[in-house]
């Protein structure tokens, strides 16, 4: 290659790589500035000592250990259901696959109350992983399903002619395509539950917390902010760490293909199909075990059933402190929530097409833009607080918090889900197509076009379902007159009465309904073929 050529081809990465100047901007203001506005007003020798201190790293090996073992089950139970659902023609796909789905984006303190109730061994390390397993094994079928459903049928068939065995076929030949997926999965995973809320606050031992926990008992209950500006350090440090190394195996596994169609599913035949088959829709029917729950204690009214707390909830009686009704919620929750997915889509596409045109620096900027998810969703909303506070804007009291919020929290996960699909496409289809006489707006469509457009769809679907249940950051943020959905059922969960419960039931199954709702949509709404709708 030629100096000029060189030169050339730096230039062309590094004007390619400004488009991820604008999702780095936005991360880094909204993130770095809130986390220097807890560590500012908390910072000293007491931070220092938090994190010294021997009990801090055990709360530190805790929280890394049961993030590894939820990781590995999520990522070991999704397979067998992400071939399933994207490679065979299983009867009521699409609705296995919203029902997979569902749990990922749920208010987690609901659904732990759930669990409390079903399982027998609540209040154990045993019952947090079987609850974080709960929530990512939908979204690990998602993302490794999505680019598994592309793989070229072809290669899987020579494999066969050849006379090799599927278990070697699967080892050989399809694994090596699907670890960039996976290790995206992986890390997403990890990092969810790394950084878990809800469900070890609700299910964990007391005695046992993990840095989230710890970080919002230490600014919330007890107002020691030297102590969480500590933990979220650590915490920041341990994750990004993580990230970064993450993604650079990601980027290493990365595999140049040529995808197939997705809407190509062979029928159950083996028994390996029909094992798989079988074991999805055990799946779907565990998962389902707690949403029918919460359907239940929606219509369970003493020691009878009936529809009194689902009147009560778009009717609140007077002189209650449930002044807010449900129709309220949910319009607040779906405007907030179709903001942040405009915000986390569009910021999400920039991203890719930057982290595509870097190269190998690419990795750099994704383990960038995957900061949000290395920082406590608390401290995010408290240092959002303390800037709209602090800063030159007072911003106390304005909307626009709230779903730039939640677009921090959905940005990555729509980086995760189209990401993969595009780094799976050999760009020389494209210099075939534009060899033959196509433009380059319809040789980029036939080649990568549909693949991005589908991928899109599927991350904004996932991205408006987190959004509508994140609470974390949306707790700090929101006004105490227009709660969310999330924060509402949490407020109604704190307060005595079977009248409050059987409220926040309603408000769950109606959250559920939208959910199903959304990722269906997003299911339908995507690219048919490779070269059209």
């Amino acid at each position: 290659m030629t100096r000029s050529e060189t030169s050339r081809r730096g230039r062309t990465r590094a004007s390619g790589a400004a488009w991820a100047i604008t999702p780095l901007v936005v991360v880094g203001t909204l993130v770095l500035l809130p986390v220097a506005a807890v560590v500012v007003a908390g910072l000293g020798t007491e931070a220092l000592e938090t994190i010294l201190a021997p009990s801090t790293w055990r709360i530190v090996a805790y929280t890394a250990a049961q993030a590894v073992a939820s990781t590995v089950l999520s990522i070991a139970l999704a397979l067998p259901a992400a071939y399933a659902l994207y490679r065979l023609a299983l009867p009521a796909r699409r609705t296995l696959l919203a029902v997979v789905t569902v749990p990922f984006i749920l208010p987690t303190v609901v659904v732990g109350l759930a669990f409390r109730e079903i399982l027998p061994f609540a209040g154990t390390t045993a019952a947090i992983i079987v609850a974080h397993v709960f929530f990512n094994v939908g979204l690990v079928v998602r993302i490794v399903g999505g680019l598994w459903g592309h793989l070229d049928e072809r290669l899987i068939d020579v494999s066969r002619t050849l006379g090799i065995s599927p278990i070697r076929t699967f080892t050989r030949v399809t694994l090596p395509l699907l670890r960039p997926a996976i290790l995206g999965a992986a890390a997403l995973v990890f990092l969810f539950t790394f950084t878990s809320f809800g469900v070890v606050l609700v299910l964990g031992d007391p005695s046992l917390p993990t840095i989230e926990v710890e970080i919002y008992t230490a600014t919330a209950q007890r107002l020691d902010l030297p102590a969480a500006a500590g933990l979220a350090l650590l915490q920041f440090v341990f994750v990004a760490l993580a990230v970064a190394w993450s993604m650079r195996l990601q980027e290493r596994a990365s595999v140049r293909q040529h995808l197939g169609d997705d809407e190509r599913r062979a029928p159950v035949a083996s028994a390996w199909d029909r094992a798989c088959a079988a074991w999805t829709w055990a799946l779907a029917a565990a998962i389902a075990i707690p949403l029918l729950a919460l359907v239940a204690r929606s219509l369970r009214v003493g020691d009878g059933w009936g529809l009194a707390w689902y009147r009560e909830a778009f009717s609140p009686a007077d002189a209650t402190t449930r002044a807010a009704s449900a129709a309220e919620s949910l319009a607040l929750s779906l405007q907030y929530a179709a903001v942040a997915t405009l915000l986390a889509t569009a910021l999400g596409a920039l991203a890719c097409a930057g982290i595509l045109a870097a190269g190998r620096r690419g990795a750099w900027i994704d383990a960038a833009l995957a900061l949000p998810l290395g920082v406590s969703s608390v401290t995010i909303g408290f240092g959002l607080l303390l800037v709209s506070l602090r800063g030159p804007i007072d911003m106390r009291g304005s909307w626009i918090l709230v779903p730039l919020g939640q677009a921090l929290v959905a940005l990555p996960v729509v980086i995760r889900v189209v990401l993969p699909l595009l780094r799976s496409v050999d760009p020389r289809m494209r210099q075939v197509a534009a060899t033959l006489g196509a433009s380059p707006l319809r040789a980029w469509w036939a080649t990568e076009g549909g693949l991005a457009l589908r991928g899109i769809a599927v991350a904004a679907g996932l991205a408006a379902a987190v959004a509508l249940g994140e609470f974390g950051a949306t707790a700090f943020l929101v006004r105490l007159d227009a709660p969310t959905v999330p924060v509402q059922i949490v407020r109604l969960l704190g307060r005595p009465g079977e009248a409050n419960l059987g409220v926040a039931a309603v408000l769950s199954v109606l959250l559920l309904v939208l959910t199903l709702v959304i990722v269906g949509a997003a299911e339908r709404i995507r690219p048919r073929r490779s070269g059209g709708w």
